[in-house]
């Protein structure tokens, strides 16, 4: 651990040599990368530098318990638990710093959620989660933007796909892909009888055109009149779009705009977000032959979360965590869940990393 600490120290001060070289400086793309990467190192380093000032505190300290005197001895004594407890956390903070970072953590996501098994109650599930997310992302100060939405007749949704951007929102939402469960009386149940129903959820981490390289000769794209909700404007004009891209067989598909050029956008920024998290899941499919990950990595026929009314819980059954406050969590109140997954990630992590 201390020989990679001393390269993150020697990596530290060249990167501030470097921000302080005008040729650098001149070139704003390079400027602005070495910025963020002097950013990041700092914490580490200044960490690594807190870590040596105890250690060398403590062996002062145990040099008193050898020589000093008997009043220096007692307050040496007195003071070596409390500083070697602080350094074993901080050195347990120093092995979380130097895990591999993921490079799509700092990226806004798309999030797609699907009605599953359970008809117009899994629809109006969809909805409720939807709204959860959506409060979280207040809560975060988050944006939120519909790219698509396929509306139910009951008022949930058949499938809703948003962009949430933000700081670090992919670091923070990326363990909610798979299934969520509900457990329920719907409101259309004369009989009192609890129903289960399910929607799929999948944050994928919005894809750049540096992340993503699409040659336009692999596209197919269909124009066509979009349906539903409208007034006059529906059927009347081919303003929806459906963009096919032939390699992966992906579609996506995006008529909520009257713009036919605003369509075709947003279809492409779902695209490219669906081939750079099919890109993620090939690799991390790689990774998991070696070992395999306690949370997972977001398999959307995973079953991951059971939201179940009568009992008023919530359980992830990735991490074993279960929560008697669900109308708190669903109304965008999930830190706790997400906390909870980032923690066992990162013991997996460790583990791993030690083993």
């Amino acid at each position: 651990m201390f020989d990679k600490l001393e390269t993150v120290v020697d990596r530290f001060r060249e990167v501030e040599g470097l921000l302080s070289d005008p040729s650098v400086v001149s070139r704003q793309d390079q400027f602005r990368a070495l910025t963020k990467e002097h950013a990041d190192l700092a914490g580490i380093v200044e960490k690594f530098f807190l870590y040596k000032k105890i250690g060398e505190e403590i062996e002062g300290n145990r040099e008193l318990l050898r020589d000093g005197d008997p009043e220096m001895r007692e307050m040496a004594r007195a003071e070596l638990p409390e500083l070697e407890s602080r350094l074993d956390e901080i050195g347990k903070e120093l092995r979380l710093l130097l895990l591999p970072k993921d490079p799509n953590d700092d990226k806004n996501i798309i999030l797609e959620i699907r009605a599953g098994t359970g008809g117009e109650e899994a629809a109006l599930f969809a909805g409720d989660l939807f709204r959860m997310y959506s409060r979280y992302a207040d809560r975060r100060r988050w944006r939120v933007e519909i790219l698509s939405a396929s509306e139910s007749d009951a008022g949930g949704f058949k499938e809703v796909i948003a962009l949430i951007s933000g700081d670090r929102v992919y670091s923070r939402l990326k363990f909610e892909s798979g299934a969520h469960r509900v457990q329920r009386v719907p409101a259309t149940e004369a009989q009192g009888r609890i129903h289960t129903s399910a929607c799929t959820v999948a944050v994928l981490p919005e894809a750049e055109d540096v992340d993503v390289q699409i040659d336009p000769s692999d596209l197919r794209i269909d124009v066509y009149r979009a349906s539903g909700a409208g007034g006059q404007h529906v059927n009347k004009t081919e303003s929806a779009v459906r963009i096919t891209h032939i390699p992966t067989g992906v579609v996506v598909a995006c008529q909520d705009e009257k713009s036919q050029h605003k369509n075709k956008a947003k279809a492409m920024k779902i695209l490219q977000s669906r081939i750079l998290d099919s890109m993620i899941a090939e690799q991390e499919a790689k990774m998991a032959a070696d070992r395999k990950s306690q949370v997972g990595s977001g398999d959307r026929s995973e079953r991951i979360r059971t939201y179940n009314f009568p009992q008023g819980r919530c359980t992830d059954h990735r991490i074993g965590l279960t929560l008697y406050r669900l109308e708190a969590i669903m109304e965008g109140d999930i830190d706790e869940i997400v906390d909870s997954l980032l923690t066992s990630h990162h013991a997996e992590a460790l583990s791993g990393l030690e083993g």
